[in-house]
């Protein structure tokens, strides 16, 4: 009996930590129903590319060999606030992608409506830092700093624990197996 109530309460802990993943991820977005239409685009487009494999491959270039080890939901922090999209995390590299697409002025004067989108080599990501909210612990961010020093933070996971794990054996894995090489800017993205 004791092992099934410890099962149990586990359990419970499990769906705390998802549901407080899904008010974090509610909570950074503009308005409900925006967030709503948003992961019912991002669905449609999932669907339509045959499943989020296939997204990572049609938005960034994968080498023979590579595998995808986590998707995740997420926010990125950017000058102009937090932009929703997905996370991937394979043996090569760590990718954004936005969910929509973001207008951007173009050389002309006309505005252009392209997805954001970053790139970051794994050998190139010096480290990955947790951290979270001094007034409010539950709320999570992930720090991705570079060996060129540039920063990108992400927020609002619906499985936080999840994905900071499965970045850290990424990024440790590549550091283990990668050459020692200076890092140049060239070899990450901003798209």
């Amino acid at each position: 009996k004791l092992d099934f109530v410890l099962g149990n309460m586990s359990k419970l802990g499990e769906v705390d930590a998802l549901v407080q993943g899904i008010w974090e991820h509610v909570r950074i977005g503009p308005k409900l129903s925006g967030i709503a239409k948003g992961k019912l685009r991002l669905g449609a487009r999932i669907l339509q590319a045959g499943g989020v494999k296939k997204v990572f491959k049609q938005n960034f270039s994968v080498r023979q060999g590579e595998k995808l080890m986590k998707v995740s939901q997420c926010y990125l922090s950017t000058t102009v606030g937090p932009i929703a999209g997905l996370l991937f995390i394979s043996t090569d590299k760590v990718a954004f992608c936005s969910d929509r697409s973001i207008k951007l002025s173009s050389p002309t004067g006309e505005f252009v409506k392209v997805q954001y989108k970053v790139l970051i080599p794994l050998e190139k990501i010096e480290r990955s830092n947790e951290s979270e909210n001094v007034k409010n612990p539950s709320r999570k961010y992930i720090q991705i700093v570079t060996a060129d020093n540039f920063e990108f933070w992400l927020m609002g996971f619906l499985n936080f624990p999840n994905t900071f794990r499965y970045l850290q054996q990424a990024v440790s894995r590549s550091h283990k197996t990668a050459p020692n090489s200076p890092p140049t800017h060239d070899q990450m993205y901003l798209f």
